[in-house]
């Protein structure tokens, strides 16, 4: 039986970043180049205002004040978008807008607030900005240089210094197909919730929370249904996922050892090495990692909970890995526990808690309930993933544990305070 820690580093190694293809811009959102990017041109192009004001020689105001302003001749005004035509003498200004070029011959920016604004002559009130608010050519980006290194996950900066340069595609790794398929007699999708009502049989929301896990992490699912618990309903199922050629291969249920669980004999008979079959964790024991046909397939267990919580510790980091992350697994923070915490089986548990930060900015966790591995509410309600060792039967009140963080919200506040 493998160790978490030792389960997730097999599984992700196994794993390398897909090909790169060409993605539009609008498109490449979320997505990570596959290939550095340089600029063909020099950003700013010329040494321009970084605010409105009057563009002049800084030895003409400095000393300037409310009690002793400096007067000088405006020379022309320059809107962005427009260039000087004349250079800045001595008791001389341009009135210049944002972004517009600096004129020769000045090496300051008033702002306007600090002057009477003036069209024909100018008061300048305050010397504060000899020196300053302009932007050099080239301080963004110099011809040649790399705007964006290989591997870098697309943003929204990142997208704004790719439209800056021109770069309308962008060379990005594609996006892993992921087939999902489960196994179970006793499951029926939506259509049929006549029989759930009815008490004959359960949804199968592993279908539509693998879908959702699938795309929040960037892959594409290709979702296949479930086959019953027989041998040759699973195989045939599995045949289907193989020809779908897909990047992963993602199945829930039947990877235990119990008389209707035929995944791993079905994959074995398709001629699938099998590197990993359970791993020392509750909720999740039964993983099943290995590869068929080239493809890598991981297991997870049936329970939804279990589904979710190996879904983040095994499967999300093998889609960042085929995306070009290089950051794969969610960071563990410390936290300080409101209530007592007792497990049973030695094993890692991943327990489902709500962190919260307090107002002196330490964390602190709670469990959201129950922890019954088919109790899902208790996951729609979970910010993070509370992780007790195996060597910690019972950790008191007050204690520190780490927590994995779920959701991009969990540590924001609902106000703004600094």
């Amino acid at each position: 039986m493998h160790g978490v820690s030792e389960a997730a580093a097999l599984i992700t190694a196994a794993a390398t970043p897909l090909p790169a293809e060409p993605t539009s811009l609008a498109e490449s959102l979320g997505r990570v180049l596959a290939t550095e990017i340089r600029s063909p041109i020099t950003l700013p192009h010329a040494t321009n205002s970084a605010m409105d004001g009057y563009a002049v020689r800084g030895g003409d105001v400095a000393g300037a004040s409310e009690t002793a302003p400096v007067t000088l001749r405006v020379l022309e005004t320059v809107a962005a978008g427009a260039f000087p035509t004349r250079a800045v003498g001595a008791g001389e200004a341009t009135r210049i807008m944002t972004g517009a070029p600096l004129p020769e011959g000045a090496d300051s920016v008033i702002r306007v607030e600090d002057t009477d604004a003036g069209v024909s002559q100018v008061a300048i009130r305050k010397d504060r900005d000899v020196g300053k608010n302009f932007r050099l050519r080239g301080e963004d980006l110099v011809e040649g240089g790399v705007a964006l290194p290989a591997g870098m996950p697309l943003g929204a900066a990142q997208l704004g210094v790719l439209a800056s340069i021109g770069q309308s595609v962008v060379p990005t790794h594609r996006r892993p197909r992921v087939a999902i398929l489960g196994s179970g007699d006793e499951l029926v999708d939506l259509d049929r919730f006549d029989e759930v009502r009815a008490g004959r049989k359960i949804v199968s929301s592993n279908a539509y929370t693998l879908d959702a896990l699938v795309r929040l992490t960037g892959g594409v699912p290709i979702g296949l249904g479930h086959a019953a618990d027989t041998p040759d309903a699973m195989r045939a199922l599995l045949q289907r996922a193989i020809d779908a050629a897909p990047d992963l291969i993602v199945t829930s249920a039947g990877v235990s050892v119990g008389e209707f669980d035929h995944t791993r004999t079905a994959l074995e008979s398709l001629g699938a090495e099998m590197l990993i079959s359970r791993v020392r964790m509750r909720p999740g024991a039964p993983i099943g990692f290995g590869r068929v046909h080239g493809i890598p397939w991981i297991g997870l267990p049936g329970n939804p909970v279990s589904v979710m919580v190996t879904f983040e510790l095994f499967v999300r980091p093998v889609i960042r890995r085929m995306l070009g992350h290089t950051r794969l697994h969610r960071r563990p923070v410390r936290v300080t526990l409101e209530e007592p915490v007792r497990i049973g089986a030695r094993l890692t548990h991943f327990l489902r808690a709500i962190v919260t930060t307090q107002p002196d900015g330490t964390l602190t966790a709670r469990l959201t309930g129950p922890q019954g591995s088919g109790i899902l509410t208790s996951m729609s309600l979970a910010n993070a993933l509370l992780v007790v060792p195996e060597d910690r039967s019972e950790v008191p009140a007050g204690a520190s544990l780490h927590a994995l963080l779920l959701t991009e919200d969990a540590g924001l506040a609902e106000g703004f305070a600094l």
